[in-house]
């Protein structure tokens, strides 16, 4: 199919894909964000594979799309406001990329294919328990032995660990000189002997995160991305594109629709409906003013992107913005579901009971959302991180 040649005509043809493929409980089973079952979002994923739309961030000759930068933004805009199933990142927006760019044929033979057809699910094996934001400080150790490297070590909050075929890891295979040149990238089968997941379950009350143990993982050196103690060259690569579109402009806009809708069926303490509130309205103002004012920002990234190839450093804007807005605005639905928003069950939120709901449908998952929204000001480098970005790229200081 030739991709379209004006932006009219794209956007009809993204909506016309949406009114056919986005069913009711892909919606539904959105709103679990990472939690989603692996069955419903790798139909979701298909359904985009099939259509050539999985990966308009790849180049050509690996799968992906013709698309402008501009469609790019329509496409991801157009999925965010219908409450479309996320991609899961850790393949298509993660370890994909660094396969087809450092990659050797021969892993990029084995994984890009099932990648981009969502057989194969990822996830990410970064951070450690005493190595967060100091990421170059990690103990994960692979240790040369023939054609192998056996690996030993704890990596932690890993999502979807649980539900992943391959982790990509960060792993120590030196330990002299600078702590950045000691560092290799693996790709590691989840379940080669040795290898152990426990779950952790968030202040959201729910499962996407765990610990991923190493005792002796035996991993061959083929598996081994790019040059020995260059990991960290792939990781800052890697971690460019998680950062890619985490503004949320269009899912926060989807958020304000649905406040509104919530504003005008609750009350206030004194009978009034939230939507004749003063105070309440003022509130919800406040936050889509800023809002409006981040995707202007956005827009100028976009433009710069589109100009220069790059979004600059101006752009941890949008993170730092984005997720405060996000975090403001899952508070603001706490407070209008009120007492309906105690109760919450998180065998309802997963569908997995038939219970009905204490309170109304949009109250369910009200005070989850917001307890693991405060992470959303954490991953992807920290607001305090991009604060230092911006301090230093864009002020000059």
């Amino acid at each position: 199919m030739p991709t379209p040649t004006n932006t009219e005509a794209f956007e009809e043809e993204v909506n016309a894909f949406l009114n056919a493929n986005l069913t009711p409980d892909l919606v539904k089973s959105a709103s679990l964000g990472f939690g989603i079952p692996r069955e419903e979002g790798t139909r979701w994923h298909k359904a985009l594979f099939n259509k050539g739309w999985i990966a308009p961030d790849w180049p050509i000759e690996f799968g992906g799309c013709d698309w402008s930068l501009r469609q790019k933004h329509i496409f991801s805009q157009a999925t965010a406001f219908a409450g479309a199933p996320m991609i899961m990142p850790f393949g298509i927006g993660m370890v994909g990329p660094v396969i087809y760019t450092y990659g050797t044929q021969a892993q990029k033979d084995q994984h890009l294919p099932s990648i981009l057809d969502g057989s194969t699910w990822w996830c990410q094996g970064y951070s450690e328990p005493g190595s967060g934001s100091d990421l170059a400080s990690l103990k994960t150790s692979a240790v040369r032995d023939g054609d192998d490297y056996i690996v030993n070590g704890q990596k932690i909050w890993t999502t979807n660990a649980h539900k992943a075929d391959w982790i990509f890891a960060l792993v120590r295979t030196k330990t002299e000189g600078k702590a950045q040149q000691g560092i290799s990238f693996l790709l590691i089968d989840m379940s080669t002997p040795g290898l152990e997941v426990k779950p952790i379950v968030s202040i959201d009350g729910m499962h996407h995160l765990n610990e991923v143990y190493f005792t002796d993982v035996r991993v061959p050196v083929s598996n081994r991305v790019g040059e020995e103690n260059s990991g960290w060259t792939y990781a800052k690569f890697l971690l460019g594109h998680e950062r890619t579109g985490i503004a949320g402009v269009a899912a926060s806009q989807r958020k304000v629709s649905a406040i509104k809708e919530v504003a005008a069926v609750e009350h206030d303490n004194n009978g009034k409906k939230l939507a004749d509130s003063h105070e309440f309205m003022s509130a919800l103002s406040e936050i889509e003013v800023r809002l409006n004012s981040l995707e202007a920002v956005e827009a100028r990234v976009i433009a710069n992107m589109e100009a220069t190839g790059a979004p600059g450093d101006s752009a941890s804007m949008l993170k730092i913005i984005g997720s405060e807005i996000q975090q403001a605005l899952q508070e603001l639905t706490v407070e209008a579901v009120a007492y309906y928003a105690l109760p919450f069950d998180v065998a309802l939120i997963r569908g997995e009971i038939n219970e009905p709901s204490i309170g109304p449908k949009y109250a369910e998952s009200a005070v989850s959302d917001m307890n693991f929204g405060r992470a959303a000001s954490i991953y992807g480098g920290s607001n305090e991180i991009q604060r230092g970005v911006i301090a230093k790229g864009v002020l000059g200081l």
